[in-house]
Parts: C-alpha cells; structure tokens; sequence
C-alpha cells in the first residue's frame, strides 16, 4: 500500500529528474547556457528534497515492518506453545469421563435415595458444571485447531515484510 506508492513516487522523481522543457521558437535556440545551468541546479535541489523526503518515509516503512517481523516471530514461537493444549484437552476429558461415570450416578442415587431438595440440587449443579466443562473443553479443541493453521500463515506474512524490508533497503541503497 503505502510502500509501494513511496516507491512509485520515488521512481518518477529519479526518472523526472535531467527532462527539461525545451523552449519553442527563436528563444530556445538562444538559450543561454549559464541560464541552463540554473535551471538544472534548482531542478537538481527540488528532486534531491523529493527524493530525501520519500526516502525517510521508507525508512519510517521499514521500522514498521521489522517490527511487525519480529512480532510474527514471537507469534510463531507461542503458536507453538498451543500444541501443549492436547495434553489439557484429554486430561480434562478422562476427568469429565470420570465424573460422568463415578461421581454423578453417585450423587443421583444419593438424591433419589434420601429425597432431600439439597441433594437433588447437589446433584444438578454438578450436572450443569460438567456441561460447562464440556464446553470449555469444545473451545480448547477450536483454540488448537486455529494455532495448527495459523503457524504457516504467521510465516507466510512474515516471508512477505521481510521480502519488502529488503526491496526498500535496495531502493534506498
């Protein structure tokens, strides 16, 4: 976007600079050549101003994309991290599987046996607790599924600021 238009511009300021209007008729073939050389000096001090403030732009582009470099990377190292989350997502099933099976028919039995109203409520709060972590568990599975996918993106755009970091670099060189 804004690297490339600083580009372009710079391009056709370099490319501009040395075309010089050519006067018609009698006055152009008498030019004088000291007039010339004026010309071709106050033509020379607006390009190079041109030209050093197009090249400050860049570099300010070029700061900005060495950043957001070495933020991708930091991106990249903790997408790794995120691989840790199938340990948790499996020690949390056994552990839902393991309430499902022990702790909640024992809590229903109890309910049914004594008929007490706590009890009864004892036994749905775990209910609804073991859904929500159910649904917790669901989110962990999406949240590893998009780090797995993300990795490559991350590097992808990386690739593409460091390619661009070192045409502006060309550029100004």
């Amino acid at each position: 976007g804004e690297v490339g238009k600083s580009l372009s511009e710079l391009v056709v300021e370099l490319k501009g600079f040395g075309e010089e209007e050519e006067k018609k008729g009698l006055f152009g073939l008498f030019k004088k050549t000291g007039s010339k050389l004026e010309a071709m000096k106050a033509q020379y001090a607006k390009v190079e101003s041109n030209v050093d403030k197009i090249a400050r732009e860049l570099e300010q582009h070029q700061v900005t994309l060495l950043k957001d470099v070495a933020m991708f990377d930091q991106m990249y190292e903790l997408n790794l991290n995120y691989k840790e989350l199938t340990m948790y997502i499996l020690a949390g099933k056994k552990k839902l599987e393991d309430m499902r099976a022990g702790e909640l028919p024992a809590l229903k039995a109890k309910a049914e046996q004594s008929g007490a109203q706590e009890d009864a409520q004892a036994y749905n709060d775990m209910v609804q607790m073991c859904e929500r972590f159910e649904k917790k568990l669901h989110d962990l599975e999406l949240t590893r599924m998009i780090s797995v996918q993300m990795g490559p993106q991350t590097r992808l755009l990386q690739n593409n600021d460091t390619l661009m970091v070192e045409k502006i670099q060309s550029s100004l060189v």
